[in-house]
């Protein structure tokens, strides 16, 4: 069964990110605004793999002189999902 879960992010010109998971397991994610092309090749990338692998590889990546990225905040976003979830 699958799960909507959307996450706005904090400090990246993405003003949201919208999740479908299954368990433990990325079915698709969408990110409004950003670098759409980037953005389409990580969703892309995430789609099918566990969230934790997600969390592990993203997880702390910035952007120039920003101390976090969209690829961060998707780390982010999953994190809260967990939490929300208990």
């Amino acid at each position: 069964m699958s799960t909507h879960y959307e996450y706005s992010p904090k400090g990246t010109c993405s003003t949201k990110m919208i999740f479908e998971l299954d368990g433990d397991t990325v079915e698709s994610m969408e990110v409004i605004h950003g670098c759409n092309g980037n953005l389409k090749g990580i969703a892309s990338l995430v789609k099918g793999r566990k969230i934790d692998e997600v969390i592990e590889a993203l997880d702390g990546i910035t952007c120039g002189m920003k101390p976090t990225s969209c690829p961060d905040q998707i780390a982010k976003g999953l994190k809260a999902y967990i939490a929300q979830r208990g």
